[in-house]
């Protein structure tokens, strides 16, 4: 068997392994969204959401709530007395028992596409299914402050933008603790914790704040994508610590400004304390697979007659990209943006953002958006794409010099090699200056990958017939006659439409390249088009689009270039 038999073969194992293997390690390192619609004879249908509910101790801080009893949700919001919240962005109710915020609902975000879909529920008190609250008091440090247990007394009974709650309650020895509550017009909370010492003699102070869950989130933590436990501190922001790393014991650090708090793909809870002040926060676990971040403050000494207050914040909502920059540059809350893992790219990713959504509230559809977005990275690309292409041509031109070349000395590889760059050199042409656009394209198609997997933006937006959602993969395939049978084709072979249109667009834009002299090669660049096909089939509908329209705008400059240039065409054509 010839060496070039042996590379082909080498290459058709590995290109068999990329389409029937590949999948498995692309959804680690670069994990889809699942999708959101199924195709049943030939019409979209929503699919639901199974994840829509993301939903040491040192006695000072209360240890993670990892109640076992699952109940009813609405019987146990009923049990105790509560303060309704009511905002445009935020429905919910804050539980008088133990100072809580414990129901919460996203009511501009739905769990699935289906226009009669229940909004997205982040958090529900303890004892029911999906437990996820956020609780405020202070360290027991001889303060003797309200317990888990206590009901408190509200001011008044509905929570909205500029009309905060105060929480009032008081203990044996003279102290009286306040909690004034107040929302903003996103989804971040202010608490101010007020404690007036009425009793004969200086108490420590010293506030605290947690957020408690039961169970990890059903999004799986990635390299791509850091779910689970997060926060900023130390001047960085840190996506080191997942579940499992908490379940081993604490996971603990002390800072000066930041925040700590769990985040998902789409949503955050996270509580900020003062960032003009030292605290100490950690991760802890729980029992039944409980879940804490918390903090406290430095203790201050509260003489008698006098009172003290630490104000913190509490975010718990949507990961709007203008939203957590507004946060962080207008409000001072530390690193508040990076709360979205933009990972290395963030430079490219925030302004690719930026202007396709400006394209999209010109528009009105995030698909045409995207191809407005290629069309004018092609536009600003475009004299490079004409340098590579003209390079093209001239390597056409040279394809029977070179393969005259190789047959004279195909005994001397060497001397081949030699007399080859001698004719590069003679006529001018780089083999490499092909490359460049395809490289500097590298980032872009990157940061546009992680805007439509990880901005809330995106989220289950159409684009025209049966493409739904642009953040998941195409549902419509022809396996299984467009959903006509009754049979779901494996991962690897569920190829959509848009992944074959991809395939296609590729195979002409690889003819417009070069014709390798190697026969080998030729025939791996011949199988490549379809290899990608496999491998891009499971990654978001918006990127596929993306590369379709790069690749018909590669196709009409090139027909372009000929017809400047015809005699680019001939040299090519001999």
């Amino acid at each position: 068997m010839n060496n070039d038999n042996k590379n082909f073969i080498l290459f058709a194992v590995l290109a068999a392994l990329i389409m029937f293997g590949g999948q498995y390690v692309v959804s680690y390192f670069f994990p889809s969204n699942p999708p959101t619609t199924q195709i049943v004879d030939g019409k979209s249908k929503p699919l639901p959401n199974p994840g829509a509910n993301s939903g040491a101790n040192t006695g000072a801080v209360p240890a993670a709530d990892g109640s076992a009893a699952v109940r009813d949700r609405n019987i146990v919001l009923g049990e105790t007395p509560r303060v309704r919240i009511d905002t445009p962005n935020l429905q919910g109710s804050i539980n008088l028992k133990g100072a809580r915020i414990d129901d919460l609902v996203l009511v501009t975000y739905k769990e699935t596409i289906d226009k009669n879909s229940p909004p997205i529920r982040l958090l529900s008190p303890s004892g029911t299914a999906g437990a996820y609250f956020a609780g405020f008091g202070w360290r027991d440090d001889g303060l003797k402050p309200p317990a888990s247990d206590t009901i408190w007394k509200a001011t008044g009974d509905v929570l909205s933008i500029g009309k905060p709650v105060t929480l009032d309650a008081t203990n044996a020895s003279g102290q009286r603790f306040r909690i004034q509550i107040s929302v903003d017009d996103g989804y971040m909370f202010t608490v101010r914790q007020t404690v007036a010492n009425a009793g004969a003699g200086p108490v420590p102070v010293a506030a605290y704040g947690l957020i408690n869950r039961i169970g990890i989130f059903h999004d799986p933590d990635t390299w791509t994508v850091q779910i689970g436990p997060m926060s900023a501190h130390n001047g960085g922001a840190h996506y080191d610590v997942n579940f499992s790393d908490v379940d081993t014991g604490p996971q603990k650090f002390n800072t000066t400004g930041g925040w700590l708090g769990f985040t998902d793909k789409y949503w955050l809870t996270a509580l900020v304390p003062d960032q003009g002040v030292a605290f100490d926060g950690q991760f802890r676990p729980g029992p039944n697979k409980a879940y804490q971040a918390d903090y406290a403050v430095t203790p201050r000494l509260v003489q008698p007659g006098s009172a003290v207050t630490q104000t913190s914040r509490f975010f718990a909502g949507a990961k709007e990209v203008k939203l957590l920059d507004r946060y962080t540059d207008k409000e001072g809350i530390a690193l508040f943006d990076h709360g979205i893992d933009w990972g290395w790219f963030r430079i490219v990713e925030k302004p690719i953002f930026y202007y396709l959504h400006w394209l999209f509230q010109m528009v009105g559809n995030f698909g045409v958006a995207i191809i407005l977005l290629t069309v004018t990275i092609r536009g600003l690309m475009f004299p490079i794409a004409q340098r590579q292409f003209a390079s093209m041509a001239a390597m056409r031109a040279l394809q029977p010099k070179m393969k005259a070349l190789q047959e004279r000395y195909k005994d001397d590889k060497q001397k081949q090699q030699q007399e080859v760059m001698a004719l590069y050199k003679t006529e001018k042409v780089n083999p490499l200056a092909g490359c460049l656009p395809t490289f500097l394209q590298i980032p872009i198609f990157y940061a546009l990958y992680k805007v439509l997997l990880l901005t809330i933006e995106m989220r289950h937006q159409p684009f025209i017939l049966w493409i739904k959602d642009l953040s998941a993969h195409d549902p419509l395939t022809p396996l299984n006659l467009f959903g006509y049978l009754a049979f779901t084709p494996p991962a690897f072979l569920a190829i959509g439409i848009i992944p074959i249109l991809l395939g296609i667009s590729m195979y002409f834009q690889f003819k417009l390249n070069p014709a390798p002299m190697d026969e080998t090669q030729k025939q791996v660049f011949a199988i490549m088009p379809w290899v990608l096909m496999f491998v891009m089939a499971p990654f978001a509908v918006g990127l596929q689009v993306y590369w379709i329209t790069s690749n018909v705008l590669t196709i009409l400059q090139q027909k372009l270039l000929y017809s400047r240039h015809p005699g680019l065409k001939e040299a090519a054509a001999k």
